[in-house]
């Protein structure tokens, strides 16, 4: 059975994110993953997950001027010192939550500029990162994303990321499989996991149903048949990551709303059994 994160960004909205961690525990959840985790104390957080028996498996770099419409600095040429330092801040939450993955976002193509001449640069950043978080046992994840959730987003098709995996050369680089994105840019999902996972390179799954980004059991995707899949091909390769459940609830902020939706996981841990 794939082993499931709760999104703590999306899930439970109706909560102040710090009770998060714990409406996650009661549901089950064993492990967390969120956007961000720099508004908080890296002790305040690490007690929380401390406090609920939960593992921290994912959180994202600083992402530059987020409220100002930034999505990441890795490819964004004259803002190496701002991404070096923002990777020394994200292992140091990492080493304090004991999370082992960072997603670095890749960041938008500014207006004149192409994917082409911005390579370089996202390449050569991560080459340093990886190095860096090398010493710490940590991996970082680069993840494809679709054009209309963000716009102009630099890194949109898993092949380019698996190209750009390659060309950076370090193990510890992987890709984040968001299932979501995949179906909107490519589609054809059950064979991309198929092609992709026993490769190595993929750190962390994500998932939401298509095209609401509701619950995984809302929409055109047939979940139950992918993470078969993924069950499947996990027991071939060893591959021990996890799942994050990376959607926003269809009952939004209603009181209980994300865990009356978890009817999904609750069949699905009943028929692994």
């Amino acid at each position: 059975m794939p082993r499931f994160a709760a999104n703590l960004s999306m899930l439970y909205p109706e909560r102040p994110f710090l009770e998060r961690f714990e409406a996650a525990a009661a549901d089950g959840f064993d492990a967390v993953e969120y956007l961000f985790p720099y508004e908080h104390p890296a002790a305040e957080l690490a007690a929380r997950l401390r406090a609920n028996g939960l593992q921290q498996v994912l959180f994202n770099g600083p992402p530059g001027r987020w409220e100002q419409g930034e999505r990441g600095l890795t490819c964004l040429p004259g803002r190496e010192q701002e991404f070096r330092a923002g990777v020394v801040e994200a292992l140091r939450y990492a080493d304090a939550l004991g999370c082992t993955r960072i997603h670095m976002m890749a960041g938008l193509v500014p207006a004149g500029a192409s994917r082409d001449q911005l390579r370089p640069t996202y390449v050569a950043n991560l080459r340093w990162a990886a190095a860096e978080a090398q010493r710490s046992g940590v991996k970082l994840l680069i993840e494809p994303i679709n054009l209309r959730d963000i716009p102009g987003f630099f890194l949109n098709r898993q092949d380019d990321a698996h190209a750009l995996v390659a060309e950076i050369g370090a193990a510890n680089v992987q890709v984040q499989m968001d299932l979501y994105h995949c179906q909107i840019v490519e589609g054809d999902v059950a064979m991309k996991i198929r092609q992709y996972l026993p490769t190595g390179r993929v750190g962390h799954f994500q998932i939401a149903g298509v095209p609401q980004r509701h619950e995984p059991d809302v929409g055109e995707m047939n979940y139950d048949y992918l993470f078969e899949v993924i069950d499947e091909l996990s027991a071939q390769v060893g591959w021990d990551g996890w799942v994050g459940c990376e959607y926003r609830p269809a009952r939004g902020a209603t009181p209980g709303g994300t865990s009356e939706g978890l009817g999904w996981l609750r069949r699905w841990r009943e028929r692994s059994r």
